[in-house]
């Protein structure tokens, strides 16, 4: 705790003089973030950082496995599906990216359908949101034999999964219908920070920018 307090310190002493400017303008303007972008709760995926963004640059969204819940579902306060809306109906973002990334403990919980449901009855239900992965990789996968390939291959069907439920929104639906709205799937290599984005006509996850000589995008996409 006392390193985050240190950290908000130096921030005040030492860099918001920086920002001064830019928080007064958002503090007397209010944000008009441009892009909506989902993304783990693991806390080694900062969409500022990767992004290089600037504070009202990004509405964020973090949690567990980057699952967007069709809006189908009803009955415990989802605010995911809050956030999709505040964000399209009353931001009027002209983005939304979801990005999954690699060694992500949610989908890896998934995979092994190993939760415990009396310790953790929350996320347990969270994660059965994403069930329909497993299926996938078991009916499209059978192929890969090492658990760090199928792993991988559940990481972006979970992050391409998380994109088809958006798109069950009326909101999103209606603005993507006339043109004001655009969704992407993003993957984040931890090891490497590379991003991907999905290329619906290659049917995979493609480098967002071509990196000097780096691994290519694994085992996934559909």
């Amino acid at each position: 705790m006392q390193r985050l307090i240190d950290g908000a310190h130096r921030f005040q002493r030492q860099r918001f003089g920086h920002y001064r400017a830019l928080f007064e303008k958002l503090s007397h303007h209010g944000q008009r973030p441009e892009t909506l972008f989902i993304t783990c709760s693991d806390s080694r995926v900062l969409a500022e950082l990767i992004t290089q963004s600037q504070p009202g640059d990004l509405f964020v969204v973090k949690n567990v496995g980057n699952i967007v819940p069709p809006a189908s579902v009803t009955g415990d306060t989802n605010s995911t599906a809050a956030a999709i809306e505040f964000s399209v109906q009353t931001l009027l973002v002209s983005d939304i990216v979801v990005c999954g990334h690699s060694q992500c403990g949610a989908v890896a919980a998934l995979m092994a359908g190993q939760c415990d449901a009396h310790a953790s009855p929350h996320l347990c239900r969270w994660l059965e949101l994403a069930a329909p992965v497993r299926n996938i990789i078991e009916k499209d996968y059978p192929h890969l034999k090492s658990e760090d390939d199928r792993l991988r291959a559940a990481e972006e069907e979970n992050t391409l999964f998380a994109l088809e439920n958006l798109q069950t929104y009326p909101c999103v639906q209606a603005r993507m219908a006339d043109g004001s709205l655009r969704v992407h799937a993003w993957f984040f290599m931890i090891a490497t920070a590379e991003l991907f984005a999905y290329d619906p006509e290659s049917n995979q996850f493609e480098p967002l920018l071509t990196p000097p000589a780096s691994p290519t995008s694994g085992a996934g996409s559909r």
